[in-house]
């Protein structure tokens, strides 16, 4: 369950991004500079992109600006020069800047490389609120007790699980029957096999409705982020696999559902625009005004839905049997996945060898217990490691052919 924390509605929040300019971390400075005065910024963080990072820090004047890249710190110092603004690099200054005095901490650090910093700001009792699936299907026990243990306060950010959020009846865990992700379905809802075995890139990063980086929409094509966000969904709210759907709804106007004893569904509702969860969990537990368009039912005119295609999108059978086998196989999962999403933006492997890598990873390294961080890390080492050598398998395979 989610552990929530009182907050006064109403005083000044101090905030660090860890993530800054990526597409959660850039629509979260928008939020905060339009109010800089209730979200004073304590630290920003970044990849490699120092040239948004400085201007990002300018612009809110933050306390702290940190490129997780120690080859671009001399750009960055030199980029804040005069500013007043502490500047740091490497990924122990990342985990450092989470660890400062901030109230409110955006986790928007995409996948296992965002584990160390969210935990470090968890393990200080801070309100955080995360964009990073991976986070939770990585360690999602251990994160859990970290944040009991902590008093921490987790916010979910993914529309899906935010959504679940504001209608979720913590009080009476008992009373919930079901809960109904929803999923778009992504660029190749309605293409078949044989048109997705020769997707691009391109096309596989073109998502029909949401604003996102180029490895969250390529697990939505794949429908990967949905198995992640089940097995995220399981430890989030206690819900047992087998009680958590999917449900396809090409519009992304109902972001999720949560079903009830008594056959009550309760859902959330809005525009597809990620400045809203967002802004809940900033302006948490008071709500904020946002600039995104508002939901106008007349207009939308027609919600359709559907079940999702086990033969079209197989992601969602591996994540189900992953989160079924426990262990590491989620850790597994989640690194293997990484490991060729990232392949097949660099145009090394198709579209589909990226379930095929996953699911081979899954088979061939063993299950066994994550009972502390360390377990974690060899984990996701050995299945990056596997699905490496699958990848370059696959791009020897591909060269012989021709």
């Amino acid at each position: 369950m989610v552990v929530k924390a009182e907050a006064a509605p109403d005083a000044p929040r101090s905030v660090t991004i860890l993530g800054s300019t990526g597409s959660v971390g850039t629509q979260t400075v928008d939020l905060v500079s339009r109010d800089p005065e209730r979200f004073p910024v304590e630290a920003l963080t970044a990849n490699r992109n120092v040239t948004l990072l400085a201007q990002q820090a300018r612009q809110l004047n933050a306390r702290m600006a940190v490129v997780a890249d120690p080859a671009a710190y001399a750009e960055l110092k030199d980029l804040l020069s005069g500013s007043g603004i502490e500047v740091a690099a490497g990924s122990d200054a990342v985990a450092a800047a989470a660890e400062r005095p901030a109230d409110w901490v955006m986790a928007a650090i995409v996948g296992a490389a965002g584990l160390e910093p969210t935990l470090a700001a968890v393990r200080r009792g801070a309100i955080v609120a995360f964009a990073n699936k991976e986070v939770l299907v990585c360690a999602g026990a251990l994160m859990m007790e970290e944040v009991k243990t902590h008093g921490a306060t987790l916010l979910p950010v993914d529309s899906e699980h935010s959504a679940i959020y504001q209608v979720f009846d913590f009080e009476r865990t008992d009373s919930v029957a079901r809960l109904i992700l929803t999923a778009s379905g992504g660029p190749f809802r309605t293409r078949d096999r044989g048109f997705m075995a020769a997707a691009t890139r391109e096309q596989a990063v073109a998502h029909p409705t949401w604003e996102m980086g180029a490895k969250i929409s390529v697990d939505s094509a794949t429908m990967m982020n949905k198995g992640l966000e089940l097995i995220e969904a399981h430890f989030l709210f206690g819900i047992p696999e087998d009680r958590i759907d999917v449900l396809v709804h090409p519009q992304s106007v109902v972001h999720s559902l949560v079903e009830y004893v008594d056959g009550s569904v309760l859902a959330q509702l809005g525009t597809p625009d990620m400045r809203t969860p967002i802004a809940y969990s900033l302006g948490w537990p008071a709500r904020i005004a946002t600039p995104a368009e508002r939901l106008d039912l007349v207009k939308a005119a027609t919600l359709t839905f559907e079940a999702p295609d086990p033969v079209r999108f197989p992601a969602l059978r591996l994540a189900r049997a992953a989160l079924q086998s426990g262990g590491g196989a989620p850790t597994i999962l989640s690194a293997a996945n990484e490991v060729a999403v990232q392949a097949f933006l660099d145009r090394r492997i198709g579209f589909l060898d990226i379930e095929r890598i996953v699911e081979e990873t899954l088979a061939a390294l063993p299950h066994r217990p994550l009972r502390d961080l360390a377990a974690v890390r060899e984990a996701d080492a050995d299945a990056r490691r596997e699905a490496a050598g699958r990848v370059t398998a696959i791009g020897a395979t591909a060269v012989g052919s021709r």
